[in-house]
Formats: C-alpha cells, structure tokens, sequence
C-alpha cells in the first residue's frame, strides 16, 4: 500500500493541468537573460574595446 501512494502525484491539484517546461530550458533561457543584461549594463566598456 505505501508504495501505490508514493507514485500518485505530488503537485497540488490546481496545479496538475499546468504544463512545466523542462529543467535545460530554463537554464538556457537564465544564462540568456544573464548575458543580455550583461550587455546592456557595461555596454560602454565593451564597445570601448572595439574602439
């Protein structure tokens, strides 16, 4: 018996409908975002290089 209630679903009810991407796009897309912010924050000091 203890075993049939380990493999019913662990997610709140409300939330069983909602699909979840997967782990590697999100941090995909957290290393984008990182790198995008990066870029506008010390755009001066990277477009100084090429200068």
């Amino acid at each position: 018996m203890p075993e049939e209630n380990n493999k019913e679903e662990l997610r709140p009810t409300k939330m069983r409908g909602v699909a979840f991407p997967k782990a590697k796009y999100g941090v995909i897309l957290a290393v984008i975002i990182i790198i995008v912010v990066n870029l506008i924050y010390y755009k001066e000091t990277i477009f100084s290089f090429f200068k």
